[in-house]
């Protein structure tokens, strides 16, 4: 009889145990983002209204039909030894046709995921960078960030290892173009 070899868990694996067993107040979003637990309260309403006003000008304006999710869980690739990272967007944005959220449980992989949305609210930081790099990481090919403290829009384009390579930033008011597969100017002039 042969003795099996016990490996102990690592401190990734120990922190992502911790994580997923986590029960987070009613409203609230838990996220493991660069190695860091982070516990964030449900938004305002200038927070969900921003989203709205995003959805709506896909969903008339997109020459591809598009699918949004909001606050779907994502898991994506990490780095520094880190277990995955696992956002929840305030929302993602796919291809109607892939039905990607068709039996996805909690937490789905970024594959086939072409935009995810974030709006600044009580974390801008980490809005603007962690979440960032973790999607460019998960090679989604877009990220959008409404920051509403420095009044402006940024698309984010061409993921590349930790960071997106391109970006175009607009202020509030002003439009934005939206690549293939949603084609069209994005109006910012409601957001303010």
């Amino acid at each position: 009889m042969t003795a099996m070899a016990h490996e102990s868990p690592t401190q990734a694996d120990v922190l992502l145990e911790g994580f997923l067993a986590l029960d987070t107040p009613e409203g609230f979003r838990a996220e493991l983002i660069e190695g860091e637990i982070v516990v964030t309260p449900p938004p305002d309403g200038d927070h969900e209204d921003c989203i709205g006003l995003v959805l709506e000008q896909v969903h008339e304006k997109s020459r591809t039909r598009m699918q949004f999710a909001g606050t779907k869980g994502l898991k994506l690739r990490s780095g520094n030894g880190c277990p995955k990272d696992r956002v929840i967007p305030d929302g993602t944005s796919a291809p109607r046709a892939l039905r990607l959220y068709r039996g996805a449980g909690s937490w789905m992989p970024c594959e086939g995921v072409s935009l995810v949305l974030e709006v600044t609210s009580t974390r801008p930081q980490a809005d603007r960078e962690a979440k960032r790099r973790c999607c460019a990481r998960g090679g989604i090919p877009l990220y959008l960030l409404v920051d509403r403290d420095e009044s402006a829009i940024t698309l984010f384009s061409t993921p590349e290892e930790d960071d997106y390579r391109e970006h175009c930033t607009r202020p509030l008011g002003k439009s934005l173009t939206l690549p293939a597969p949603f084609s069209f100017d994005l109006d910012t002039t409601d957001f303010l």
